[in-house]
């Protein structure tokens, strides 16, 4: 277990906001000597005597030459972000003026914060467990409403708070199994194990829950990819402009105009989905180039979450879909049909099936039923603030292993397995949810897990 505060009384200096220059920028404080470091610089007043969650407005200096005027916000510990005493600098948005106040403030005794430093003393303070402060990471990084909800949820503790009921009630049947064994020469039972096998259950179903959430939490935090797949002058390329509403891809009628895939983002009820318009795939060209982009084609179609299938009504014939369709499920491909130039069809109901959208990529007919089939065959699970969902893989390995655990308890109740080895699977199962948490950790994974942060948070 890591003894939390050891090393960690010096003071800190970085700055918080987006690098560039702006109107206005904030350098963050944080340490023993934050407020005897800010004193040296602000002759307005004695920051040190100012009652802590105030404002106050002056100039900063640096031994006598004015450097900004500047706004200064005082957090006394333990009410802070980081539970340390803690200053943080509004300024203008010079860089500059940012780089002169960094380097005043480490003059004065600060040193440069490394990254996700901030977090991580307010991890070690007790301001946050270590699936909250990751989930400031996630929320800094959100880039839709789906992400940010989800991160958002959980730095209030909402997966926290899952994991703390499973691990105090699992601690409450460790102690009364443990307290067994010191009567073990009289047969008696404290931990009824009816109740045991319940608690186990309900467990299980919530781990299995979590588990499974983390297909959608990947979905959440990387995307969907969509490759857009299809024979040459399918429409692939417009359909691509369609959605995103702009040229992005060339158009033409010539055969092969599209070499080499071109990926991009569209954002569909706060999910990204990462639209990757591919070479036209054909059975023979002489042309060199355009047959590595059919190679990149298949290599896309491989790898994607869903594959788009354009076709041209009017071209397409039954068979030849039927052989498409085919390909795909040998290969557990997921994919949706859509028959293209459906306004100028010949084909009649040729192609009536239910599964097959017909759209107009040109005249952008029909495509709305198309992303919103996209989004529902992918995402499926109901999105909501009020849910957990696993985005973090470190946390799902953890979970894996929670699930195992909680498996072998299960045996060993059925078996009657004595209570020192049901104790010890317990034990196991405490240790997997407390290394989620971070109760259970070392300083190297401390370290690894924040150096993936921005400095300045």
């Amino acid at each position: 277990m890591l003894n939390k505060l050891s090393g960690w009384s010096d003071t800190i200096v970085a700055i918080a906001t987006a690098p560039g220059t702006g109107a206005i920028a904030t350098i963050r404080l944080s340490g023993n000597d934050s407020f005897a470091i800010i004193d040296k610089l602000f002759p307005s007043k004695k920051i040190s005597e100012q009652l802590s969650h105030t404002i106050h407005f002056g100039l900063l200096k640096l031994d006598g030459v004015a450097i900004d005027e500047v706004v200064i916000a005082v957090f006394k510990g333990p009410k802070s972000y980081t539970g340390e005493d803690t200053i943080e600098i509004g300024c203008h948005g010079s860089i500059f003026i940012q780089q002169k106040i960094l380097n005043a403030c480490t003059q004065k005794g600060a040193r440069l914060a490394k990254p996700g430093e901030f977090t991580q003393r307010a991890f070690l303070h007790g301001k946050m467990d270590l699936t909250q402060a990751e989930a400031v990471a996630d929320l800094i990084a959100a880039n839709t409403e789906a992400s940010q909800k989800n991160a958002l949820n959980n730095i209030r503790g909402g997966f926290s708070d899952e994991l703390k009921l499973m691990r105090d009630e699992l601690i409450q049947f460790a102690a009364l199994i443990e307290l067994e064994l010191d009567f073990a020469t009289e047969d008696v039972e404290f931990a009824d194990r009816t109740k045991f096998y319940d608690l186990l259950n309900r467990i299980t179903k919530t781990t299995d829950y979590l588990v499974r959430s983390f297909q959608l939490g990947n979905v959440i935090k990387n995307g969907v990819t969509v490759a857009i797949i299809g024979k040459p002058n399918a429409g692939k390329s417009t359909l691509l402009n369609t959605l995103l509403n702009e040229n992005r891809a060339i158009v033409s009628d010539i055969a092969g105009t599209t070499r080499d895939t071109i990926e991009e983002v569209l954002n569909i009820r706060g999910i990204l989905f990462r639209l990757i318009d591919t070479a036209g795939i054909r059975s023979h060209s002489s042309d060199v180039i355009e047959n590595i982009g059919i190679e990149k084609s298949f290599e896309k179609m491989k790898t994607a979450d869903i594959v788009l299938y354009i076709f041209d009504i009017n071209e397409e014939t039954p068979g030849s879909l039927q052989k498409q369709k085919q390909i795909f499920d040998e290969a557990g491909i997921q994919y949706l049909l859509a028959a293209n130039k459906a306004d100028i069809s010949t084909a009649g109901n040729i192609f009536s099936d239910d599964n097959i959208f017909h759209i107009s990529a040109k005249n952008k007919s029909n495509i709305e039923n198309l992303t919103d089939a996209l989004y529902e065959k992918t995402v499926r699970d109901t999105l909501s603030e009020d849910n957990t969902i696993i985005t973090n893989a470190r946390h799902y390995d953890a979970l894996v292993k929670v699930r195992s655990s909680l498996s072998d308890i299960m045996s060993g109740l059925d078996t009657n397995v004595s209570g020192d080895l049901l104790s010890l699977d317990i034990r196991s199962c405490l240790y997997y949810l407390g290394e989620i948490t971070g109760e259970v950790t070392n300083e190297d994974k401390l370290d690894f897990i924040f150096s993936k942060f921005c400095i300045g948070k």
